[in-house]
């Protein structure tokens, strides 16, 4: 088994988090890891990517190549579509709705969603809104890890236990609302 993942946002949208959840799941089920990944000019603000590469065989370099990606995991669509040329043709490209507009002029919204609508296997979810709707706007990144578990080669069972582990310095109800947030992202996928 072999799955490539290359997460993409903008710095402060918790794109590092999710590669943290979703790697050390991994690592709780037995699964080889391994991880690169690049920071923008600006801790927020600048583009945030990470290669994020699961195997139950030797992984042999932190890079996917190009074309090899499972899922492309975006918290901004607009950073998604920098990422296409990775994605396998038989990928996912799942990416968050709303725009975190740190460029000007943002290209138009419809435009850049048009884009994504055109691949086979491709989810926009709404994941700033759900987040929302549960009380917790800073966990749409979570939203997003419990719309890609569907795709994921891993138990929900473990990524929630990882969520609880990680979160769990900060006190019961941030643990209990990012578990809320992947729970309503699994729903919403």
């Amino acid at each position: 088994m072999k799955y490539d993942i290359l997460l993409c946002g903008v710095g402060g949208q918790g794109v590092l988090s999710i590669a943290a959840v979703i790697a050390q799941a991994a690592v709780q089920e037995g699964l080889q890891v391994k991880q690169s990944e690049v920071h923008g000019m600006a801790q927020r603000g600048g583009a945030v990517q990470a290669h994020l590469r699961i195997s139950s065989t030797t992984i042999h370099s932190d890079l996917i190549p190009k074309g090899a990606a499972s899922l492309i995991l975006s918290m901004e669509p607009l950073e998604s579509l920098r990422y296409l040329p990775y994605l396998s043709k038989d990928g996912v490209l799942l990416t968050a709705r709303d725009p975190f507009v740190n460029i000007s002029p943002y290209p138009d919204l419809e435009s850049v969603l048009s884009v994504i609508r055109q691949y086979p296997h491709h989810r926009i979810i709404p994941a700033l809104e759900i987040a929302r709707k549960i009380g917790s706007p800073r966990s749409s990144n979570m939203v997003l890890v419990g719309a890609a578990s569907l795709f994921l080669p891993l138990s929900s069972e473990t990524l929630k236990g990882v969520i609880e582990k990680l979160f769990c310095r900060k006190g019961d109800g941030v643990v209990q609302s990012n578990l809320a947030a992947f729970h309503a992202g699994r729903s919403a996928s």
